[in-house]
């Protein structure tokens, strides 16, 4: 495999009826679809061909038009991760690329260095299956529902072995909470045995896909950002992501 071949591949998924905020890849954030944001952090980490797999030929052309190549994909996929897999056996059917990153498409404020920073996981250490971003979370945000908590171990100083993750407050006592970002840095071979896992049973009660991988074994580990990025999920996350786009002077 030549260095050039060994770039990690990064894929977007987005589909365009999102349970909790249908059709958020093309909300406006700025005078740009979400999904422009989104392709223009994976384009600015420098790391390796960048993608959108999606169900909806408008998300596809918006993709095309910020940069990214696209694919169209499957709407029966119970998962982002899973709709990833589908685009990378049509993107990379060869196996060039030896990881492939998710990158959720609600992630349009991903800091500079974050992708960079999963991946790097995965190049230090040969036993890590999926690496994956995480950052402080207010206490006060600790209760909601809507962002996803990490429990994990810590093994280094910006570094933790996942162990568990919640909508559930967790874990319980005095000490930091961490919110979970929508970044998953697979090997090429975990990201194939992810995809052929049935839905799992925590997975399906928490709507989390990463406890699937959890549960069969698989280890992730997680950088720890100085920072959280601002994710947009809700109604309330694209009113604040809009407010920061305005605060930043980005326009169309």
């Amino acid at each position: 495999m030549t260095r050039a071949s060994a770039k990690p591949l990064i894929v977007i998924p987005a589909r365009l009826n999102s349970q909790r905020l249908p059709s958020k890849a093309l909300a406006d954030i700025g005078g740009r679809p979400m999904i422009a944001h989104v392709v223009e952090r994976a384009l600015e980490a420098g790391l390796g061909r960048v993608a959108v797999a999606t169900d909806a030929e408008e998300i596809a052309r918006a993709a095309r038009d910020a940069g990214a190549e696209a694919a169209l994909t499957s709407r029966d996929h119970a998962c982002g991760s899973d709709r990833v897999g589908e685009a990378a056996e049509r993107l990379d059917p060869h196996r060039a690329c030896g990881v492939v990153v998710n990158l959720q498409g609600d992630q349009p404020f991903l800091p500079r260095g974050a992708l960079a920073a999963a991946v790097a996981l995965l190049e230090e250490d040969a036993a890590v299956d999926i690496a994956t971003l995480a950052a402080p979370l207010p206490a006060a945000e600790a209760d909601d529902p809507d962002i996803p908590k990490l429990v994990g171990a810590r093994i280094g100083r910006h570094r933790l072995r996942a162990l568990y993750f919640t909508r559930a407050r967790a874990p319980f006592g005095d000490g930091p909470f961490l919110h979970h970002l929508g970044v998953y840095a697979f090997r090429r071979a975990a990201l194939e045995r992810f995809v052929a896992l049935p839905v799992s049973e925590l997975e399906r009660r928490e709507r989390l896909e990463q406890l699937r991988a959890l549960e069969a074994g698989m280890r992730i580990d997680v950088a720890l950002l100085d920072k959280p990025a601002l994710s947009v999920d809700t109604h309330t996350g694209l009113e604040a992501a809009r407010r920061a786009a305005g605060a930043s002077g980005e326009d169309a």
